[in-house]
């Protein structure tokens, strides 16, 4: 607990005792219990030492609210109640509602603490130093924002990364759990990428920074943690909008029920105006104030959302704030990226054919060509050709978008990509019967022959979309720029129900837009990518899932989920976890609405008492609040 709560819990133990003691001394002390106000002030002041103890803050808050004109809120709900409840000569029940009212904020205060301890481990990965080299070898700490791109920075054993970049030195193994909630940590050797916020656990490693520490992935997450809060859901919306009408309502009904019934009385049947005539009406209207109180439900529906944020936070799922939650438990149809988010996106070269030169001269043409490029088929072809390039031998690189890459190498004009690219510079090709994507190469206009490239589907792949049937998703589809062969393979392979090929990213858009114009409004869609060129995919879904994809801006900043690791399971995952916050967020607000219904009813007709309306609002609010903890446990989703 925090100091604020350890120090609430105190003031909540003193009031308990002293509300015991006091009960204790009107059995134990005849006539005591019948001490009022205006007779004798004893039983007052005994009574109001609890009281104030319990309820200093919250009287403060209502008079500051009065003050600044925002009167209407559970503070001035619970100083009005209380007061009158006092003045009436209930002592025990004024100062009851305030104690259970107290109890009521500790139990939430908890509850957030709780829920905040997953966005505070997330947190842990913001570094707070790093190992600048110098020119002389040695090393200077420094603040990781003043660390240019390119420098070369030393990690050692049980320290934070502190900004992304290449390992040039060194061999060690790596904690990931801040990052992808998963706790099998990893190997990483020289010329591995390394991403800011993992830690690092045996050997020590030097580091060349490709990013900035605003750019890097740790700020990114951060950044994206911090703001999630700040976008609000239609259920949150809906609460506030309530909350701000249903308050001044419910004061207005209190005071019409205090004061309306006893005048009618005193009109109508010509009876003298007296205390006694109005005590039981006003003791009603403050028992109506009290169980109207819309605690239950401005408290626990955005603590829901929040645990829900911080519970998938813990299992490496990123959602960007509660509005997204709630789309996402929506969602019944997803479509996916194939490249890097079905398959692992790690080609190997498995065949070469046609080619009028040698295997290995081929290789070396279109790895020079490829050599500026990062899509993995690019990097496939560096790794198959296994020497050093030499960049120098490159010039006027043009990457064409969806067919390939255009150079000079030697001099010479060479294209290499696909079919598309081989027709729009009228270069007659060769189609080639093995399936896998086949990258085409011409040399000066003539053709020079193909590379068969061949991708491996993910291990967990079928799982996941066998899983995502199960929760109630209507229809899995693929996009993929990749040849019918190759994409009907895959889509075989995993069971997938659609499977859309030869597709530009233009056309990727295109197809999502045909699929979201043939779903119910009700209903949405979910695109899955791998973040490096979906990023106008996952803008124009309902739900962009970016999978995989630390470290890449462009993901980060298109999608509204990410999930921190590339294991296609965290889809159903992440899905599940909305499930399972929206309905608890259901659960909340018809039980809270049910409940203060019936009793501002039975508040009305003299039937509820004030411990009837202090389960109506402090014990709905607490089984409300405990029932929103249940968000944070997904380990078994």
């Amino acid at each position: 607990m925090t100091k604020k709560q350890k120090k609430n819990l105190i003031r909540i133990i003193i009031a308990v005792v002293l509300m015991v003691i006091l009960e204790i001394t009107e059995k134990l002390i005849p006539g005591f219990s019948e001490v009022k106000l205006l007779t004798k002030p004893l039983n007052f002041w005994l009574f109001f030492i609890p009281y104030v103890v319990i309820g200093y803050d919250i009287l403060i808050k209502a008079g500051k609210g009065v003050i600044n004109l925002k009167p209407f809120d559970e503070n001035f709900l619970m100083a009005i109640a209380t007061v009158g409840a006092i003045a009436l000569g209930e002592y025990t029940e004024g100062v009851a509602v305030m104690l259970f009212y107290q109890i009521g904020e500790l139990f939430q205060g908890i509850a957030v603490g709780k829920s905040r301890k997953n966005i505070s481990a997330l947190m842990d990965i913001r570094p707070d130093y790093a190992n600048l080299e110098k020119e002389n070898g040695e090393t200077e700490t420094v603040e990781p924002d003043t660390v240019a791109v390119g420098s070369i920075i030393v990690v050692r054993p049980g320290e934070k990364i502190p900004l992304d970049g290449i390992v040039t030195e060194g061999t060690t193994t790596l904690n990931n759990s801040a990052l992808t909630g998963e706790s099998v940590p990893c190997e990483v050797f020289a010329g591995d990428e390394v991403l800011s916020g993992c830690i690092n656990i045996s050997g020590l490693i030097k580091i060349r920074t490709t990013k900035e520490f605003g750019q890097s992935t740790a700020s990114k997450i951060l950044e994206l943690v911090e703001n999630a809060s700040s976008k609000k859901s239609k259920s949150e919306n809906f609460i506030s909008k309530f909350a701000r009408v249903y308050t001044p309502v419910v004061c207005i009904g209190a005071l019409v029920l205090a004061v309306l019934p006893p005048l009618m009385q005193i009109i109508f049947m010509k009876s003298g105006s007296s205390w006694a005539l109005w005590n039981p009406w006003v003791y009603r209207a403050l028992t109506f104030l009290v169980i109207s109180c819309p605690c239950a439900l401005v408290i626990s529906i955005p603590l829901s959302f929040f645990a829900g944020i911080g519970g998938a936070s813990s299992s490496g799922v990123l959602i960007k704030g509660s509005n997204y939650m709630e789309s996402l438990s929506k969602v019944k149809y997803v479509v996916f990226d194939k490249t890097g988010t079905m398959t692992k996106g790690v080609f190997e070269v498995s065949g070469i054919h046609h080619n009028e030169m040698e295997n290995e001269k081929l290789l070396e043409i279109a790895a020079l060509a490829e050599s500026y490029s990062t899509h993995p088929i690019s990097k496939s072809l560096q790794t198959a050709y296994g020497k050093e390039i030499d960049k120098s031998r490159v010039k006027d690189v043009k990457e064409i978008s969806g067919h390939g890459i255009g150079a000079i190498v030697d001099g010479k004009q060479v294209f290499v990509g696909n079919g598309k690219l081989m027709s729009q510079e009228n270069i007659e090709y060769h189609d080639c019967h093995c399936v896998g994507t086949i990258v085409h190469v011409a040399v000066d206009g003539r053709y020079a022959g193909h590379i068969v490239i061949s991708d491996i589907v993910k291990p967990d792949a079928k799982e996941a979309i066998s899983r995502l049937k199960k929760i109630g998703i209507k229809k899995n589809v693929m996009l993929t720029g990749d040849a019918k062969s190759v994409a009907e393979k895959v889509a075989g392979e995993l069971e997938i129900d659609g499977v859309y090929s030869d597709l530009l990213p233009q056309d990727k858009v295109l197809k999502v837009e045909e699929l979201l114009s043939q779903k119910a409004s009700n209903e949405m869609l979910a695109f899955v990518g791998d973040g490096i060129n979906d990023a106008p995919v996952l803008t124009r879904a309902d739900i962009g899932i970016s999978m995989g994809a630390l470290g890449s801006d462009a993901a980060i900043e298109a999608s509204d989920v990410v999930l921190m690791d590339d294991n296609p399971l965290k889809i159903s995952k992440a899905i599940k976890i909305a499930k399972k916050c929206m309905r608890i967020v259901y659960q909340n607000i018809g039980f809270s609405l049910f409940v203060k219904l019936a009793c501002l009813v039975l508040g009305a007709l003299g039937i509820a008492n004030m411990w009837i309306a202090i389960f109506a609002d402090v014990g709905v609010m607490v089984l409300c609040i405990l029932n929103s903890i249940r968000v944070l446990f997904v380990k078994k989703l």
